[in-house]
């Protein structure tokens, strides 16, 4: 009998990275000893008892900002990117099941949106847009949904081909049930592991647009807006903007960790399956 590939210690330590972060965004309100807005000392403090990691560039307790920047970060990249699978899977396995023109004007449609460079299509709906975090999670998500949508379709293009789909096909079924109860769970592994991708890319992406002034509008905080607020006191010899930058690297990487890992699985089951 084939066995399950045990997890790596990389995929581990991935996974407990992961985890860490999750219970600092969880439970934020009772891990953060001050308001995210509160001054607390005088401008870029060292390390004390009552700032952990010292202060930012207005005395605001950096440890605090960075608990809650963790909130904010996981829940708008978190919303973005089930929001970016929703409309990316649905379209892509829908295109594939209709074929004929339907599969063309869709594709091409995305195509076109994918020829505009991400970051520069963002920055100029959201100079024009209200920037509230409903705003920037639909425009995250509409970018997002064109690279599931590509990912998506493929999967479906070879799964519609089989002969159990064919079979619903003759039955009448139609392509609600086709794309949920044929589709879906035999490509399931695979969106997971793409889930986890896209997950990491709304945590850059976010960033980058917070640091261009863009994203995540005072009073609230998330990592990206730290590294901005405090990238000035590098020329001073102060290293607050490198904490910020720093849980965004290791959060990117321990979602990377699981992702490759669950890629591996995926790739020694189906291995497994055609040996079996």
């Amino acid at each position: 009998m084939n066995r399950l590939p045990r997890m790596t210690p990389l995929a581990a330590l991935g996974l407990g990275g992961l985890a860490v972060f999750l219970i600092v965004a969880l439970f934020a309100p009772w891990l953060a000893p001050h308001p995210v807005s509160a001054v607390v000392g005088g401008v870029w403090e060292p390390p004390s008892a009552t700032a952990l990691l010292g202060t930012d560039n207005i005395g605001r307790d950096l440890f605090s900002r960075l608990v809650w920047g963790a909130r904010v970060t996981f829940i708008i990249a978190a919303l973005a990117t089930l929001l970016a699978f929703l409309i990316g899977v649905t379209l892509g396995f829908y295109a594939a099941f209709r074929q004929g023109w339907v599969d063309q004007v869709l594709s091409r449609l995305n195509d076109l949106m994918m020829a505009i460079p991400t970051l520069i299509f963002a920055l100029v709906v959201l100079a024009v847009l209200p920037k509230t975090m409903v705003v920037l999670i639909l425009v995250m998500a509409v970018l997002e949904a064109t690279r599931v949508f590509r990912i998506a379709r493929a999967l479906a293009a070879d799964i519609v081909v089989l002969d159990y789909v064919e079979v619903a096909r003759l039955r009448g079924e139609g392509w609600r049930w086709v794309v949920f109860r044929e589709i879906l769970p035999n490509a399931l592994s695979p969106l997971l592991a793409e889930l986890g991708l896209r997950f990491a890319f709304a945590i850059l992406f976010l960033s980058t647009l917070s640091f261009l002034g863009l994203g995540v509008q005072p009073p609230i905080a998330d990592w990206g807006s730290l590294v901005k607020d405090n990238k000035d006191g590098l020329v001073f010899g102060v290293f607050a903007a490198l904490i910020p930058g720093a849980a965004i690297a290791i959060l990117v990487v321990s979602v990377n960790l699981v992702v490759d890992w669950m890629l591996h699985k995926t790739s020694s089951l189906k291995g497994a399956h055609r040996n079996g």
